[in-house]
C-alpha cells in the first residue's frame, strides 16, 4: 500500500472533474443519455477509481499499471469533451473551464507517473 490516496491533490482534482462531468451531462440532449453522457460519466469515474485502486496495490509496478489506466480514461474523456464541444453541447464558458480541470488532472497524473517510474528504476523493482 502506498498511503492515503484521499490526501493526493491528483485524486481530489479527479473527483472534482467527475463531479463536473456529471453536472454537465445532466444538461445534454435526452437522446445522449445512454450514449455520450453515459460514456463520459464512466470514463470520468474510472480516473479517481483507478488511482485509488492502484494505491491499494503492493508494488510500484501494479500502481503504475492503474495510473496508466487512469490516464487512458482521461484521454478518452478529453476526446469526448472535444466531441461535445463540436456538437454544441458545451457553452463558451463550460468548455474551457472543464478542459482546464482535465488538463490539471493530466499534469498531476503525469507527474505522479514520472516520479513513480523514477523511483522504480532507481530501486530496481
Amino acid at each position: 500500500m502506498f498511503g492515503n490516496f484521499r490526501k493526493l491533490q491528483l485524486w481530489k482534482s479527479s473527483m472534482n472533474l467527475t463531479t463536473e462531468i456529471y453536472r454537465l451531462t445532466r444538461n445534454f440532449p435526452e437522446h445522449e443519455r445512454y450514449g455520450l453522457s453515459s460514456q463520459m460519466q464512466r470514463a470520468s469515474v474510472s480516473i479517481p477509481s483507478n488511482i485509488a485502486e492502484g494505491f491499494g496495490r503492493e508494488s510500484t509496478k501494479e500502481l503504475l499499471r492503474f495510473l496508466y489506466t487512469a490516464r487512458g480514461s482521461l484521454m478518452e474523456l478529453s476526446t469526448q469533451l472535444e466531441i461535445c464541444n463540436n456538437l454544441g453541447y458545451l457553452s463558451e464558458e463550460e468548455h474551457p473551464s472543464i478542459q482546464r480541470l482535465a488538463d490539471e488532472v493530466n499534469r498531476l497524473l503525469n507527474g505522479l507517473i514520472f516520479s513513480k517510474k523514477k523511483l522504480r528504476s532507481s530501486s530496481g523493482t
